[in-house]
Order: C-alpha cells, then structure tokens, then sequence
C-alpha cells in the first residue's frame, strides 16, 4: 500500500523539487578562482554547484555512486495502549552515474528500489469512543499468547450537547475529552522500483537538460519527462535557470486492508472494481511543474541563488487508504432534554480531497565562504502556498567544515511549520442517521443509508495535511581518497510537534512523531581515477594495450553469474561491481522432478499435521550487490559484499481446499512482498598457480547474518499469520562459511573455467527456530572473444541443496507447501548463455559489462516446489 510517499520526503514539502541550480566561474575571473576553488570544496552539499570551467570536462569520464539509508519512525502515542505493531521503516538503496558521452554531452542514470513496512495510520477518533486501537490477548493454534492491540474504526461515542466528547472516570463521572487517537494498522511490504535518465548538453554560456523517468509499485505507476536549462551572463557570474516538466501517474489500490471492512466507500462506488474477489480503486492523476531562479556569484567568498516554482496537479488525489471517521448523530434519537448525552455512532467513509491543486513555492539560499575557518555556510529559506490553504516555512542552515586530510563534516539544522489544508478535521460530526428503516408504499420495510451529500464536499484527517511543526538536525562525514574514491555517512533526527508550529495554534498533537535517517555511501570519480591512470602510465599498461594481454585479463573474469571468479593482479589495485540477479519461479508444482496436481498438494504437501489450502502461482526474486575488492598484495585479495534483496510471491487457491482455518487469511491475487538489507559476504581470495595461460585461486570467506528471518505476514483484522514463509525471509540468519575453488584457462581467443562453491551453514539454528540446506555448486565454462572487447561463454552449472533443518519457532499459519521444511532445496541442472564487454582504453577504459540467463534443464526437488523458469544475471564492474 502506499500511505507514504516512498521517497520520503519531510512532511509539508509540497512543491517538487526543480531542476538542481548550478553556476560558473568565468575563466577571465582570475582575482577570484582561487577563492571560489576554496568556496567549491567547503560546499560540497550545495546541489549542482560547478566553479570549475566548462574546458575542465576535456578529461571528463563520469562518477558512479552507491548509497544506503534506513527510515526509521519511532512509536505513536496511544494513549496507554500497548501496540504490538512495529513502526515504519524503510530501507532504501539507490545507484546513479554520470558519463561524458562526449566534452560537452553528459549522460546521467540512476536506479532506487526502498523497501518499507510496519504500523500506519488509516484514521483518526476521539479517545473517549470505543473504537481505536482496540486491546486483545488471544491464544494461537501453537499456544503462544500474543497481545497488543487491532484497529476498530466503528463504535460509539457519548457526546454533550455541544458535541463534545465524553468519558466516564472509574466514579462514572462525566468528563469531557477533547483528544483524539490515530488509529494504526498493518501496512503490506511494498517495495518500490525508480528509474531515472536524462541528457545534458553544454554550450559555452548555456545548458540544456533532458530527464525522464518511472517510479513502480504494486499499486501505483508513474512516468514523468523534464527539461530544464541555464543561461550565464556577465561572465558565468550570473546564471538564468528554468525547468519545466509533467507526471502522469495511475494508481490502483487494493481495498484489502484490515481496517477497510469497516470503511464505507459510497463517494467511490463508480471506481471501485472487482477482480478476483478483491475491491481495487483506481484513479488517475497528472501533475505539471515549472520553475525560474537566479545564481548570483556576488565576489569571491559570496553566492546567492533565488527560485520561483509552480505546480498544478489534478486527479485522483486521495490516499485510497486513509479513512475519515464520522460520528453520525440520529437527530430522531435526541431528547429534548436539554441535560441529556447524545449518543453517536461511528463509523469511517474514504477521505476526499479536491481534484485541483494549485501550489506556488519561493525560495532563497546564501553560501558564504569563511576564509579564516576554510568552511563554508549555507543558509536556506523556503515559503510555499498552495489553494487548499496550506502555508508553509522552512528554515535551513549547514555548516561544511573541512578538517585536513580530505575529512569533512558538516552538521545541519532544518526547521519546518506549516497551516493545516481548509478541508483537515480529525474527525466530522454528521446530523443524520447512518442507517435507517422505513417502509416503501406496500409496507415493506426498506434500509436507507446516509446521505453523501450531507458531509463536506472535502474532508480529510491525514495528518500530513494539519498544522505542526518540525525540527531536525544531522551531521554528514565525508571522507575523501587519493585514488577518486569517496566515503560518506550521515545521520539525521526529525521531530514532529503540533507545539512547534510557528506562532503555536497546531491542531494534531494526537499524531506527533519521530523518526530518524541513517546513510552510507560510496563515490567513485573515475575523472581522478583516470588522471592517476596518465600520471602513471606503466602502473596499468595490461588494461590499455589490448590484443593478447587485454583478451586474457577480459576472459579470466568468467560469465556474469560466476562468483569470486576473478583477482585483482597486482598489489594496492582496487575493483567495485555491481551484480544484480533475477530469478524467476512460476508454471507447475512439482514432486521431485514429476508434475502434481491439487489434490496431491492439498492431501501430501503439507501433511503429516493439515491440508493444504494456497500454492505458490509465481515467485520473483531480485538481489542487489556491490561488490569491493582490494589487493593488498600480489597473491591475497579482500573483499566485501553487501546485499539487498527483495521478493514477491502469488498466491492460488487449490481446487479441493479445506474450509478456511484460523490464521487462514490470504487473498490470492494480492503478492506477498519482503525486502531489505539481506545477508553479508566477507571473503579472502588467494592466488595458488598463476602459470601462462593457467590460474587457480582459492576463496575463504564467511556470510553474516544482516538479514532478517522474522519476517511476518501482514495481520488481518485480529488474525495473524505469523513469520512469512521459508523463502520469503531474508536471509540465512546464521553464520555460514563459504569455501571455494577457481580455474581459469586461455589460449588466444579462447577462454575457459571451473568452479567448486559451498555454503556451510556454522549454527545448528537460526532466531527463529531453524537452518537453511547446505548447498554445494560445480560449473564449468567455455568461451571465445568474438572481438578484442566482446567474448560470448557457455556454462553447465549443477546445484544441490539440502532440505531445511529444524522449524520455526513461533507461529506460522502453514497455509502451504513453501511453510513447511520439507519441501525446500533439492538438485538442479542449468545452463548459462552469456555475453561479457570490456572497455580496453580511453575514458572509460576499466568498465566492464557481462550478462548470462541461467536455463533449467532439469529440477529434482525435494517435496514439493514451484517450477523454476531461469536466471538473470548482470554485473557492471570497474577496476584500476
């Protein structure tokens, strides 16, 4: 579901971002380069500033970063309930670069996938109400007790007759109770996939930039175009910027939400669709953006850069799952007497907000260099407004402080307030009956809901759109490394007050918050890299002469799905990768290598202790990992290797299933989704025979267990199905050792190799109750260089895995056959088709590309299993 933007932004930053300012330091200003060099290199947080000359990018090759943050909230006040429910948190890892297609035409890329989870608001009521977060103890079918607390957003409320609510105290004295609660509930795992792109080229007094991109979900698709530019005056001291651009947007939510079988939908009834015995709600939306600013270099030491933007967006622009509470007050049930309660009876209908948004941002920022400190100060203010009466100021001030060394720091301080939007109430009061029984002309008795037209035509009581304050602050250190490589880390702390908007009178005290943002980050300037490169030609001649040399270093990488299959040569030389893998399961369950049919699957796959109800349909597998490699010597390499990965799994029916059991609460059609910080690899590479034409390493690493395996099914109403299945969790959860053994052989254009590759795991169980299979891979390849950059391979790759020892721990609704140890690992065989391209020289020279699709041949499960359909895998890499 999508209740938060993915992204994260802080709250009440309502215009989108426009395109980044930048400025230039004319050639003639020679009184004052220094100065602005000096300026440049304290500003470092400063979006695109650029002192450095437009003829600086002769020499220009591109920069690949990687980074990885982690969102987390902390836990919402209700009001001495105690939540079971975890706070949101989101793990994001993003990847972008820049390459010189030419001196003055730059490409830029970049790829985000964040992951996120947890406890959200769906609604707010008044506390005194017996809806909420409704406490509960309950037994599980394992014995476990579980306690904590289900959202329930229909009840009562006793109300005076100036509405307000009432509470009774333990002597049932009437007290009036102005507060109101957030309701929470389970959010589904989404995780969210953003490509971006864009093209730039620079003239002498002017830029000109193209971007594009789509950000996908499983309920919400966007696509957006840009394009932006500048013009520089007076020497490059003045620069003119402007941007334009548009985003169209669909989105489709499903209505599955534990709280929605409470929820009246009647504003939406035309929109709602069913599909598989799931209510979607779709809608469109479509959003322009424009923007103007002005970079001023005001002398040596000063900048100053002012922005003007719009944004006009129009559509669909509720969160499908955010509801409004509406106490509904009979005025047929009121007594006349004047002392008496009302009773109210709530109940919550979808927000709806208007479909026109009109919003307008100003916004100026200072940089001052401070010569005697050599630091920089970056002062920022932003005022924003918009026509659903949200005003909005943001003050920020960073202090980018050089400490020797190539170390930097730089501490900042953020503070935001905000109106609330003209149509925000926590909750509404309605005079009108939800329900009521009347009789047609024939007597018969009718059942008449309530009158749509009697609420406001806009309501909304997500908190975002109320009035608060916020106040942050961060650090970022930086490090940088003689060889082009940068080191980043930052952490920052927000919180979230009604009390700290601007000249007080915030209206949501109920839903402040905090949250934090940690990130690291890793910067290769292949420009620096490449300068070493021509200020030590013969320290890596073997990547730039080609012919035999380049071919025999390209082939001894081995195909793109090889692990640890390569070393660095020399002593101090460095390599960075990324892999990405793709595995794709869908088709038909097999036992062993034999197909099976429901009946099998409901009676065998789960016995001995019940039948199986649900199968796997499909089950996709994304894996992200940066690869870092050192050579302290000519004979050992080391290296790390993070991991990020996430998985969807559909759901099926089976034809003979048993009645629905409790725990039993999935939908097919809707994708179980995990994702996250998946295990990490640390390994040791040592060079055994290095001969003409034959090598042979061995690897001795460890994986650590940074993946999470207590992994839960989203709740449903108060039923819980407990840890998520086998295959969906993160990792191994135990320390596994990982030993392996490399040749490599060429002559001429030919290449070839094997490998031997085990998994051991080193604890007889994990957190939650039980140990992964080991596994053992052999795989051998051939290949042959088509060109002095381009070589094609073939691979034969057999697997065995073992069965799950142990089992879970804690309850696990065993719903079907990938919940149950036995049917996990088995033998396989692929064979793997693969293309490999170098680059032996020039500007990119060290950049390497390989890509191979693993085939089945052939599955021997054990138990029973979903059919495998084949591999991706793709891996960029640079070495110097």
């Amino acid at each position: 579901m999508s209740s938060a933007s993915p992204s994260h932004p802080r709250e009440g930053d309502c215009v989108p971002s426009s395109s980044p300012s930048s400025c230039h330091v004319p050639n003639s200003a020679a009184g004052s380069q220094l100065a602005l060099q000096a300026l440049t290199a304290a500003a470092l947080v400063l979006p695109g500033l650029l002192i450095a000359p437009a003829e600086a990018a002769d020499a220009s090759s591109g920069s690949v970063n990687f980074q990885y943050s982690r969102y987390q909230e902390g836990k919402r006040n209700l009001y001495s309930v105690r939540s079971d429910l975890d706070p949101i948190m989101v793990d994001t890892l993003h990847g972008n670069g820049t390459l010189f297609v030419t001196d003055r035409l730059k490409l830029t890329f970049g790829y985000t996938q964040d992951t996120w989870s947890g406890a959200t608001p769906v609604s707010s009521v008044p506390l005194a109400s017996t809806a909420g977060n409704i406490p509960f103890t309950r037994t599980l079918p394992t014995g476990e007790v579980v306690s904590g607390a289900s959202p329930h957003v229909t009840g009562a409320v006793t109300l005076d007759r100036n509405l307000n609510p009432i509470r009774f105290d333990a002597e049932g004295n009437q007290l009036i109770d102005p507060r109101t609660v957030l309701v929470l509930s389970t959010a589904s795992p989404e995780t969210r996939n953003q490509g971006d792109f864009g093209l730039e080229y620079e003239w002498d007094e002017a830029t000109l930039r193209l971007s594009g991109g789509f950000s996908e979900e499983r309920d919400f698709k966007s696509a957006y175009g840009h394009a932006s530019g500048r013009f520089d005056f007076n020497q490059k001291l003045t620069s003119l910027k402007w941007g334009a651009g548009y985003a169209s947007s669909r989105q489709s939510a499903i209505l599955d939400h534990d709280a929605l079988g409470y929820i009246t939908n009647l504003a939406y009834a035309d929109r709602i669709k069913s599909r598989d015995n799931l209510r979607i709600l779709a809608g469109d939306r479509h959003d322009w953006n424009s923007n103007l600013g002005l970079t001023q270099i005001l002398g040596k030491s000063t900048l100053v850069d002012f922005n003007f933007g719009y944004t006009r967006s129009g559509g669909f622009m509720e969160n499908p799952y955010k509801g409004v509470t509406v106490i509904f007050v009979d005025p047929e049930r009121i007594s006349p007497d004047p002392n008496a309660l009302i009773q109210g009876n709530l109940r919550t209908v979808l927000e709806q907000r208007p479909g026109l948004r009109n919003q307008f941002a100003f916004s100026g920022k200072l940089v001052q260099y401070v010569s005697p400190l050599d630091a920089a100060l970056h002062l920022n203010y932003k005022f924003s407004f918009d026509d659903w009466g949200i005003y909005s100021n943001t003050f920020e001030g960073d202090w980018v402080q050089p400490l020797g060394s190539d170390w930097t720091i730089t501490p900042r301080i953020r503070y935001y307030s905000q109106s609330s939007a003209n149509f925000f109430e926590p909750y509404l009061v309605s005079n009108q009956a939800f329900t009521r029984l009347v009789f047609d002309d024939d007597g018969e008795p009718q059942v008449i809901t309530y009158d749509p037209k009697k609420l406001p035509k806009h309501f909304s009581s997500d908190h975002r759109l109320s009035s608060f304050g916020a106040l942050s602050g961060g650090v970022t250190v930086n490090k940088k490394f003689a060889r082009g490589i940068e080191l980043e880390a930052g952490f920052e702390y927000y919180t979230r007050s009604s009390a700290l908007k601007l000249g007080g009178g915030g209206n949501s005290s109920f839903a402040d918050f905090d949250y934090y943002v940690a990130n690291a980050a890793l910067k290769i300037d292949m420009d620096a890299i490449n300068l070493r490169r021509s200020q030590h030609p013969h320290a890596h001649h073997d990547h730039h002469d080609g012919g035999h040399d380049h071919r025999m270093h390209h082939g001894r990488h081995g195909p793109a799905g090889v692990m640890y299959g390569h070393m660095l040569e020399k002593a101090g030389e460095f390599h960075f990768g990324y892999r990405f893998m793709y595995a794709w399961q869908a088709g038909n369950m097999l036992r062993g290598s034999s197909k099976v049919g429901d009946a099998d699957i409901v009676n065998l796959a789960c016995s001995p202790s019940k039948l199986c109800t649900h199968a796997p349909d499909s089950m996709n597998m994304r894996m992200h990992m940066l690869d870092i490699m050192y050579a302290p010597t000519d004979w050992l390499n080391v290296m790390l290797m993070p991991q990020f990965m996430d998985m969807d799994m559909e759901l099926r029916e089976l034809e003979g299933r048993p009645p629905p059991a409790p725990g039993d609460h999935q939908h097919p059609g809707t994708p179980h989704t995990t994702g996250g910080v998946s295990d990490t690899i640390l390994m040791s590479l040592v060079r055994l025979l290095d001969l003409p034409g034959h090598h042979v390493h061995m690897g001795l690493g460890v994986s650590a267990p940074s993946g999470d395996v207590k992994l839960k099914l989203r709740r449903m109403a108060r039923q819980d199905g407990g840890l998520i299945h086998f295959d969906m969790q993160l990792g191994s959860g135990t320390w596994d050792f990982l030993p392996n053994l490399t040749y490599e052989g060429d002559a001429g254009p030919w290449y070839w190799g094997g490998q031997l590759i085990g998994t051991k795991r080193m604890e007889k169980r994990n957190s939650s109750g039980y140990r992964l299979g080991d596994i053992f891979q052999a795989s051998t390849w051939g290949g042959y260089h088509l060109l002095d950059w381009l070589s094609a391979s073939v691979r034969g790759i057999y697997t065995s895995q073992g069965k799950i020892r142990g089992d879970f721990n804690t309850f696990n609704s065993r719903i079907g056959p990938m919940d149950y140890p036995g049917n996990q690992g088995g033998r396989f065989w692929d064979i793997g088709l693969g293309v490999t391209a170098s680059v032996p020289s020039g500007r990119f020279a060290g950049n390497m590309f390989a890509v191979e699709w693993l085939q089945p041949l052939s599955d021997d499960f054990n138990g029973f299993q979903l059919e495998r359909k084949g591999t991706l895998n793709a891996n960029w890499s640079y070495h110097f």
